[in-house]
């Protein structure tokens, strides 16, 4: 099956269904203990990514910025940069600066590694944080090839090679803080020491605090960076990750981690691989508290498999969640009709071949590059019953008086995006019920006389 290119019959954008690239890295350098985000580029671009980043989290974020003008278009922005990290540094003490250029940068041409290199020359004083810096201009991709550009940016800077040891490297993409607080869980039952990186459990998910934080604790440690090299084994979620962006690739090509590449574990099966995979690394088998979420799961499907069958959704969002999303839904019975994303990975039709292509008699109309206006204009046609993804789809969802299932990033219309959790069998189940009452809830609600009874 190929990707199908939609011809636009205009050029602009219209409500997109991607974010931009710097605020992909800025969540991703979050995840690490002691880290300050530094976007090279405009003050605005940190401003509307704080105001982003904290409607769904709903916990403070520092990103701090260079600051450009327009005279810094023209002579460039290497004295801004100097003096930002500077700045960051007396004030925030981090033990690493991680810095993304935006559009304006990156098409000026800033040499932000001679820069860097300049200013550890120039310093006086103590000893610096680490600063890495990765390249992330908004025209050359999605908030996703940010993220997984800055991961592998850390890791490419970090990590270091020598005597193996049993800790397994967890490369789990950008999901939520409860997800990673899951997949602590597992690794933990598994007897599994495991380097999660990027860790967000934390670092936007924390505790009610009496004082403020200026860095907040939590995120993968730098030293447990350092030792990614030394790992028995990686594992890395994504199908559509490009083996250039791939983490796992790196360390594994670098310093011969095995390194195996899954979907995200949402649904039954892309559970089970994952599972599998920790079953062979650990020596043991499944444990009992996963065994029996797994056997829940399926009889919770059982129970519920009348509302959800037949059922029609569209599904939109980034492209390794549309993946996972488009799996579990299939396995319960409903037909995805239309998996659309912002993204333009090349990846993302033959990702859904492999997790559908034995579940469906036919297969969804796949698109990448998609904007909501574009989403919008072939969603009556498919009479869809519901619509899977963020919050950015739910004028649609009111358009077409359908439910819509909040999951992902952005979720800014309801609160606790930061808690959803999406993978495992835990996460399936809770996803089932979701769908499965949403859908009772609609046609309990438009029925004429109404019930109360299943």
């Amino acid at each position: 099956m190929k990707t199908m290119t939609y011809k636009k019959k205009y050029v602009s954008t219209t409500n997109a269904c991607k974010l931009c690239t710097p605020l992909g890295a800025a969540l991703a350098f979050r995840g690490i203990e002691g880290a300050v985000p530094f976007l090279h580029g405009s003050q605005g671009c940190a401003t509307y990514m704080r105001r982003y980043i904290i409607s769904h989290f709903n916990e403070p974020i520092d990103i701090a910025s260079s600051s450009l003008g327009e005279k810094n278009a023209i002579y460039g922005g290497g004295p801004n940069l100097k003096l930002g990290l500077t700045n960051v540094i007396n004030k925030f003490q981090p033990s690493l600066v991680g810095i993304a250029t935006t559009c304006l940068t990156e098409t000026i041409g800033d040499d932000v590694p001679m820069f860097l290199h300049q200013f550890r020359q120039e310093a006086s004083g103590g000893p610096l944080p680490h600063m890495v810096n990765v390249s992330t201009p908004s025209y050359s991709g999605t908030h996703m090839e940010g993220f997984h550009g800055a991961v592998r940016a850390v890791v490419d800077a970090l990590a270091t090679g020598g005597a193996t040891t049993e800790t397994v490297n967890l490369l789990p993409g950008f999901v939520s803080p409860a997800d990673i607080r899951y997949l602590e869980e597992v690794m933990g039952d598994f007897a599994l020491p495991a380097t999660i990186l990027p860790d967000l459990s934390e670092t936007l998910d924390g505790p009610a605090l009496r004082q403020y934080d200026m860095i907040p604790g939590g995120g993968t440690p730098i030293a447990a960076i350092k030792a990614m090299g030394r790992s028995q084994a990686s594992i890395e979620f994504g199908r559509t990750v490009a083996e250039p962006l791939s983490s796992g690739l790196l360390l594994n090509e670098r310093f011969r981690v095995p390194c195996t590449r899954l979907g995200l574990p949402m649904g039954l099966r892309e559970t089970d691989r994952f599972f599998h995979e920790l079953e062979a690394i650990s020596g043991r088998p499944t444990p009992r508290r996963h065994a029996l979420e797994r056997g829940r799961y399926v009889d919770g499907c059982v129970d519920g498999h009348k509302y959800v069958f037949g059922k029609r959704a569209i599904v939109y969002g980034e492209e390794d969640l549309v993946v996972g999303l488009t799996a579990m839904l299939a396995e319960i019975g409903v037909k995805p009709v239309l998996c659309a994303s912002g993204g333009k990975s090349g990846r993302l039709a033959q990702a859904i071949t492999a997790v559908t292509s034995d579940l469906l008699a036919a297969p969804p109309v796949v698109r990448e590059g998609m904007d909501f206006f574009e989403i919008a204009e072939e969603a009556e046609a498919l009479a869809p019953d519901l619509l899977v993804g963020h919050s950015k789809g739910y004028p649609l969802a009111r358009k077409l008086a359908i439910p819509l299932i909040r999951a992902g990033f952005p979720i800014h219309d309801r609160l606790g995006g930061q808690r959803i959790l999406h993978l495992g069998y835990r996460g399936a189940q809770q996803l089932f019920d979701r769908i499965a009452n949403a859908l009772i809830e609609q046609k309990q609600d438009s029925s004429s006389v109404g019930y109360s009874y299943m």
